[in-house]
């Protein structure tokens, strides 16, 4: 049990740091992305943090399993570099225990992975989708910020200062372009203040402009109507819009039984993700054995690229079963296999050959 701790601590603290250091990336990434978007004013900052949490469970759903992969290359290739697994091996330590004791923080890995993908990140993908077409919905007047142009649609709109509570606007200016006019009519509006209202009766949202100047005017010609007002009404456009859930990310997983070929597709996605991490283990354990002077990175790259295409196919067959050019019966599962029975040829392989030409020397190493 000492060297099982050992072992296990080992692979757990890599497989930790793996995980925080690629989450970590792909989290700045996409927030520096969404950021954008909210300083632009394409999307409202007050779902920023939200969205981001939301989509922490999908991110997990693909490093994990990247991670227990590349943890049990970097924890055993230091042991290998150290001549740790020397003395271990020299201590009895056999390929079948090393296998068995890495198995068991593997499969706790994939337990975490199945409860991801069979629950969490369909929970969170909804949350994300709603959060996403929940801003199509919003006007620039929900998005609004003080000293930018905001555009939508057939109209620009700015503020010099916008309230905390996003109600009161100063110095306004509105500019809305006529598409039905075939000579492009255009209404200008300029405003000391603004004011967005609701009336209780309708649900009607209403910006009351004050102390301004509407301008109509045709461009390229000299013809322009201008009008001095005290107050002026603008009826906003409505944004109860019911939204709709449609992705097949989406969907939590009992829905996807039964389902078309897209929903198939997603949920042998769904059933390959956890298999593949005891499967990822038994490659990763032969791939970690290094030379010492080699150094514990000799294989780290061949060893990604081999993950890379392990996912990639899995993936290719997930659209391949939605799009109907691959059988769902006949998808992933010869994958799964064809990943199997390599780790367990580089594993194992060597030392079946070795009894199969020496049955004798395999036999006295046995027993002995």
């Amino acid at each position: 049990m000492i060297i099982f701790r050992y072992l296990a601590k080992e692979v757990m603290l890599a497989f930790s740091a793996v995980a925080a250091v690629l989450l970590l990336i792909i989290l700045s990434a996409r927030f520096i992305y969404y950021l954008s978007r909210a300083a632009s004013g394409r999307m409202n900052s007050d779902y920023l943090f939200a969205l981001m949490g939301y989509q922490i469970p999908g991110f997990l759903l693909l490093l994990l399993p990247l991670a227990i992969f590349m943890g049990i290359l970097l924890a055993y290739g230091r042991l290998y570099v150290d001549n740790e697994m020397t003395v271990l091996r020299a201590c009895g330590m056999s390929s079948r225990r090393l296998m068995a004791y890495t198995m068991m923080p593997g499969l706790l890995v994939a337990s975490l992975v199945a409860a991801l993908s069979f629950s969490v990140a369909p929970w969170s993908a909804k949350n994300t989708e709603w959060i996403l077409e929940k801003q199509k919905t919003l006007t620039e007047f929900d998005m609004l910020l003080p000293g930018r142009f905001m555009e939508a649609d057939d109209r620009v709109t700015y503020t010099e200062a916008l309230s905390d509570d996003l109600k009161t606007m100063d110095r306004v200016f509105i500019a809305h372009f006529d598409a039905r006019d075939p000579r492009g009519r255009l209404t200008l509006l300029l405003a000391e203040r603004g004011d967005q209202r609701l009336m209780e009766g309708t649900g009607s949202r209403y910006l009351e402009l004050h102390d301004g100047y509407r301008y109509d005017l045709i461009p390229g010609d000299t013809d322009v109507r201008a009008i001095q007002y005290d107050t002026y009404g603008v009826k906003l456009p409505r944004n109860d819009k019911e939204i709709e859930i449609s992705e097949v990310k989406a969907l939590s997983t009992p829905r996807l039984y039964n389902g078309d070929r897209e929903q198939t597709g997603e949920l042998l996605w769904r059933i390959s993700l956890p298999v593949m991490v005891p499967i990822l283990v038994l490659l990763a354990i032969p791939l970690s054995r290094v030379n010492p002077r080699q150094g514990r990175y000799m294989r780290l790259l061949p060893a990604v690229v081999l993950y890379l295409l392990y996912l990639g196919g899995l993936l290719a067959s997930s659209s391949a079963v939605a799009s109907g050019r691959l059988d769902a019966s006949l998808a992933m599962w010869p994958l799964h296999l064809f990943f199997l029975l390599l780790g367990l040829g580089l594993g194992w392989g060597g030392e079946l050959l070795a009894r199969l030409r020496f049955p004798g020397r395999a036999l006295k190493g046995a027993a002995s």
